[in-house]
């Protein structure tokens, strides 16, 4: 049986402002993975923890961020602040028994990178050897 999971990436505005260029043609040329659905918001130091849990919820099988360099963060510390609640996020799991590695961060710089691409194709093949979701 073949499985595609479904992922939510949340994603920076000023690091994703390239690469979703065009509705993203240009990601899907470069071979990023269909199956990921992009939310780009103002700053990852915005995002929640129930926004992020709320993705598995809603039926994604893994979510991973994107944001800026934690040095070179265009909100000085938005993508910090970020990566401290992907860990709770990721605390939360753990505690429900369900692999901590259905989420992650990354910090990438701006524009569209090889390391954006490869961060998708990465997150998707970690999902697809863990299977669905459990919730």
């Amino acid at each position: 049986m073949s499985f595609t999971p479904d992922i939510r990436l949340f994603s920076c505005h000023y690091t994703s402002q390239q690469s979703c260029a065009e509705a993203g043609k240009e990601l899907r040329q470069l071979g990023f993975p269909e199956n990921i659905r992009i939310s780009r918001v103002p700053c990852t130091g915005k995002l929640q923890e129930i926004t992020l849990l709320k993705a598995f919820e809603d039926g994604a099988d893994g979510v991973y961020v994107v944001g800026c360099p934690p040095d070179g963060c265009h909100n000085v510390k938005g993508s910090q602040r970020a990566a401290k609640r992907l860990e709770a996020v990721r605390q939360a799991l753990h505690e429900l028994a369900v692999e901590p590695e259905r989420v992650a961060m990354y910090h990438l710089p701006r524009g569209l990178h090889p390391e954006f691409i490869e961060a998708g194709r990465e997150m998707n093949e970690r999902i697809r050897q863990l299977g669905p979701s459990p919730f």
